[in-house]
């Protein structure tokens, strides 16, 4: 996969060091020259191109037309979403991710102004701090259709008004269901008549915003 970076701070030379180690190509634009010199000798095997994300110019010389993804790094909210809609709309690059350092500006980060994905570092410490208060009754193991759906599990205790219950007796949030159901080692499939036991690990697909009534369902 190619990958290109606009802005080689800490957060943007952080990520081009991964992705490199993980064997992608990664190209990567910074603004400041000493900072594209200094990004240069860290990582030698990596195109890194001194010059403004948000000139056309400086994407096509960084290699925007073969970028499968952007992903905009710097700490100016205007300078990423601009990088992201140029190589949407100009370049047609197929994905596109920005880091929004403003909560306030987390509104203009949308699809319709070229934004896929958008990563906020108060958002992502806000939805870390409702997991926590939501308490050890489910844990999430996977998003899934970009954050909107969660994978999760919760192991029924022994306190559980849900021990001996079957399935079809669950009142579970809409649009949520039990896929899987881990017990002693093995996995059985969710059929309605299958009764819950202490110890059982319940794995279920829920919209994100459930999450806390799922875990009040299955408590």
């Amino acid at each position: 996969m190619n990958v290109l970076i606009v802005g080689g701070g800490k957060t943007g030379s952080y990520l081009a060091q991964r992705l490199y180690e993980e064997g992608q190509a990664v190209m990567v634009i910074e603004k400041n020259p000493e900072g594209a010199a200094k990004l240069k000798e860290i990582l030698p095997a990596i195109t890194v191109v001194a010059g403004d994300g948000d000139d056309p110019a400086t994407l096509e010389l960084a290699g925007v037309r073969n970028a499968d993804v952007v992903v905009a790094t710097t700490g100016d909210d205007e300078d990423n979403l601009v990088a992201c809609l140029l190589a949407r709309l100009e370049f047609r690059v197929r994905r596109t991710l920005a880091r929004v350092n403003n909560p306030k500006n987390e509104w203009l980060f949308t699809p319709t102004l070229g934004i896929d994905v958008w990563v906020s570092q108060a958002h992502v410490i806000a939805d870390l701090l409702r997991e926590e208060l939501a308490g050890l009754e489910v844990s999430t193991l996977m998003r899934l259709a970009g954050g909107q759906l969660a994978l999760v599990e919760s192991v029924v205790q022994p306190t559980s008004r849900q021990v001996g219950r079957a399935l079809s007796e669950l009142a579970l949030p809409a649009n949520s269901a039990v896929v899987a159901i881990v017990r002693g080692g093995g996995v059985l499939a969710p059929r309605p008549d299958l009764t819950l036991q202490n110890g059982d690990r319940v794995i279920a697909l829920t919209q994100a915003a459930q999450r806390q009534r799922l875990a009040a369902a299955l408590s």
